[in-house]
């Protein structure tokens, strides 16, 4: 591993008392999402339907340490995740977070599916997804969830120059700022890749990070059973859970959010937004 590729665990967990201490502090909060208004939404109309694919292209959206790209894209080696943020809470409080979106195929369930049970959510959205699609960022603002900033095209960021990061992340600034009509307050490495740039270029656009604390691992695969097995296993106060809206099929994604969400309330959580703790 290059020294420059990661933190040492010392940074990442001081550059991680921010997000921590956000989630924790959503927990004193229940409620209040802080950054988008809230406005009722109609119950889900039946089950998942099948949409046309998404554009641009999915393959790019691909955690490197899932499935990888199809045969055709160059294959690039596994990327080793940065260590996850633990993050303290007070109460049963959570944090469900959804990245790689929106998809026209995927994205409106879930959405359906929250605003069922009146859950907000965060989504982490990539730049490009976010320009073909910006209605659904707009239901997003409508309907109380948070968008944060994953990245124009999801590029594992250890190997670019700090001006790509620049632009991958500043561009995708400005598309979620004209769809959801603010700027993103926080983001999220693609594949969990943090270093000191990442760092130092989100401060400087204002915006502070958040990774997680489960990891539902949906894009490697596994059937809805598994994914909800992995959730309900993994409840703790204070959890952040990953999963994605996009990247791949993610029909088990929307399916096991419509078991566990309910369960979760049922057994006493809230569902939260984290929220900042600076200005």
């Amino acid at each position: 591993m290059q020294k420059d590729q990661f933190f040492t665990r010392r940074r990442l967990l001081f550059a991680g008392v921010a997000a921590a201490g956000a989630a924790g502090a959503a927990a004193l909060f229940p409620g209040d999402s802080g950054d988008a208004p809230r406005r009722p939404a109609p119950p889900a109309a039946g089950a998942p339907a099948r949409r046309p694919p998404a554009k641009p292209s999915a393959h790019r959206l691909q955690p490197l340490t899932g499935d990888g790209p199809p045969p055709t894209a160059p294959r690039r080696p596994p990327v080793r995740h940065a260590p996850l943020l633990s993050v303290p809470a007070r109460g049963r409080t959570m944090v469900l977070t959804f990245d790689d979106g929106p998809d026209p195929r995927y994205t409106p369930d879930i959405l359906d599916t929250l605003a069922e049970y009146g859950v907000p959510a965060t989504f982490f959205v990539c730049g490009e997804m976010a320009a073909a699609h910006p209605g659904l960022l707009a239901r997003m603002a409508d309907e109380g969830h948070v968008v944060g900033n994953h990245t124009w095209s999801h590029p594992l960021l250890t190997r670019l120059s700090r001006r790509r990061i620049r632009s991958e992340m500043t561009r995708t600034c400005d598309v979620i700022e004209d769809a959801y009509g603010a700027r993103p307050r926080w983001f999220r490495a693609p594949y969990g890749a943090w270093n000191r740039a990442a760092f130092q270029l989100g401060a400087e656009l204002d915006m502070e990070p958040l990774a997680w604390t489960l990891d539902t691992l949906d894009w490697a695969g596994p059937g809805a059973h598994t994914i909800v097995d992995r959730v309900e296993d993994g409840a703790a106060p204070g959890v952040v859970v990953l999963s994605h809206d996009a990247g791949g099929d993610r029909t088990a994604s929307v399916h096991a959010l419509r078991d566990y969400l309910p369960r979760l309330l049922d057994s006493g959580y809230h569902l939260t937004v984290p929220r900042r703790t600076w200005a």
